[in-house]
């Protein structure tokens, strides 16, 4: 049925061609540039190319139409694809520019640690420093305490002569009676 149609239906092309002859075997005109054709041939001729250029026409303008569709269609998945592109790159660049962050921050606080514990450490050697200088004063007094008191002891006590045998013995069991 389609080549019924389509036998029916001449190729505009064609029939323009046929125009074109018709045109160029018409016979002149005397004293003028103008033709004779047969007025019946010519507008049938032409009526054919009338009837044959809707369906040619639209289906250009349909090419066109889809062509323009599919342009359209084409750039928006390409501002899409560019979109989606220019996302993925900010959130690669957020997520590098929060490692580096992150590492800055972690290094910043490993130092700021070691300041603190280095601090510390010389508090606690300062700390410690002083209580033993302290107790060294303390220990000093005590000491010289103790040597008074023995060199007390020495003077006022007579000395009982003693076998030295006995002595070690005795000695350290007689203090309980002073």
């Amino acid at each position: 049925m389609l080549e019924d149609e389509s036998e029916k239906i001449p190729d505009t092309q064609a029939i323009l061609v046929q125009l074109q002859e018709t045109l160029d075997a018409a016979r002149s005109m005397p004293l003028s540039a103008s033709v004779m054709v047969n007025r019946e041939e010519f507008g049938e001729i032409l009526q054919d190319a009338i009837d044959g250029l809707p369906e040619e026409l639209r289906q250009a303008r349909w090419l066109l139409k889809e062509r323009d569709e599919v342009l359209v269609r084409a750039e928006q998945e390409a501002e899409r694809i560019i979109d989606v592109a220019r996302v993925r790159a900010e959130r690669m660049v957020e997520r590098t520019e929060v490692v580096r962050e992150a590492r800055r921050a972690a290094e910043d606080t490993v130092n700021q640690a070691a300041k603190v514990a280095a601090q510390m450490r010389l508090e606690a050697e300062d700390y410690v420093d002083r209580k033993l200088a302290a107790f060294e004063v303390v220990l000093d007094r005590t000491m010289q305490t103790v040597q008074k008191g023995r060199e007390r002891l020495q003077v006022h006590a007579p000395s009982p002569v003693v076998n030295e045998a006995d002595a070690d013995e005795a000695g350290f069991f007689d203090q309980d009676d002073l």
